[in-house]
């Protein structure tokens, strides 16, 4: 049984690193509806349900990120999830919640939404199959004006701030190893199209598709380790590719450097602080045409993840007697 777990991790890191490769060749960025995010690998319950419990841990995790500083109107976003495994008639599930908050320009996205993924042992690993329904409120401010120009009426632009609802799905399936993780999911399942009440105005969400992978992989010392990662993403129409590669040092320190094709160059840094609290920053360097508008040249993302248990394992004493020693 080891030589088969030391052959499967062998032949799965090869797998990673050639996804890195080939994705890299293939994949060009253009935007997209969703969020992007440069810490994607502390963040995959945002896109994939199937996440849910894989920890095998309580685990909370918020992350806010100011995209293009120094362009007013540029996307703000803020996300907090929390997921948790649980055990059901003798079968292993996770559960979460996803919260987030998206604003761009004149747009303020906020969705909330439940997770669940059924857990099932697969080879030296755990892969999760994962639902979630969210609720989704689209909301336009009136507030238009187009700088150094006339301004022309246009009757889908509405004359006062404007709300709206909706509801969303997504699956996914998640799979971690010791070292090795994969995930593919979808979100905006059912391409929800929402009509302001009061104007021609209409909100539709198409559907996105992503998969990520990782891998940790050991130095000749011990203490050090290379953690490579990549997600995917594409909506049928446009793609893009985010790949990272960090070093971490003792399990409680990272640094690295990511690359967003055609958009930004990214340095990253973390700690693990104490007991599961782990804090991370990443600054994107955008080198596009946007570059020149920027005050600060890119965009600031921050992580906070909190893991714990609740259960804790039994210590057990043993107590010698005098009668028989």
């Amino acid at each position: 049984m080891s030589i088969f777990y030391k052959n499967y991790d062998k032949g799965m890191r090869r797998l990673l690193i050639g996804l890195l490769c080939g994705f890299t060749m293939v994949f060009d960025i253009i935007a997209q509806q969703d969020p992007q995010y440069s810490q994607y690998m502390f963040n995959q319950m945002a896109v994939n349900p199937g996440y849910a419990g894989s920890h095998d841990a309580i685990c909370l995790t918020a992350v806010h990120r100011q995209q293009w500083v120094g362009i007013d109107g540029a996307p703000n976003t803020s996300v907090f999830t929390v997921n948790t495994p649980f055990k059901l008639f003798g079968a292993s599930h996770g559960a979460g919640v996803t919260i987030m908050s998206d604003q761009i320009g004149f747009n303020t996205n906020v969705s909330a939404g439940l997770d669940y993924a059924f857990r099932l042992p697969l080879g030296p690993g755990k892969l999760g199959i994962g639902v979630s329904g969210m609720f989704l409120n689209k909301a336009l401010a009136a507030t238009w004006s187009i700088p150094g120009s006339d301004w022309i009426s246009d009757p889908s632009i509405p004359k006062e701030d404007e709300s709206v609802m909706g509801f969303d799905m997504g699956v996914g399936v998640f799979y971690r190893a010791e070292k090795v993780y994969l995930g593919l999911s979808s979100t905006h399942l059912l391409g929800p199209s929402m009509k302001y009440d009061k104007d021609e105005a209409n909100a539709k969400l198409t559907r996105h598709y992503y998969a990520t992978a990782g891998c940790l992989l050991p130095l000749n010392n011990p203490a050090w380790e290379i953690a490579p990662s990549l997600m995917a993403y594409s909506d049928g129409t446009t793609s893009q590719l985010t790949t990272n590669v960090n070093i971490m040092y003792n399990k409680k320190f990272w640094g690295g450097v990511g690359y967003r094709m055609n958009d930004a160059v990214i340095v990253m840094i973390g700690v693990d602080l104490f007991n599961g609290l782990k804090v991370g920053y990443a600054f994107d360097y955008t080198y596009s045409s946007l570059h020149k508008y920027f005050s600060a040249g890119g965009s600031h993302e921050v992580m906070v993840s909190y893991c714990f248990n609740l259960v804790k394992e039994r210590v057990v004493k043993k107590y010698k007697s005098v009668r028989f020693l």
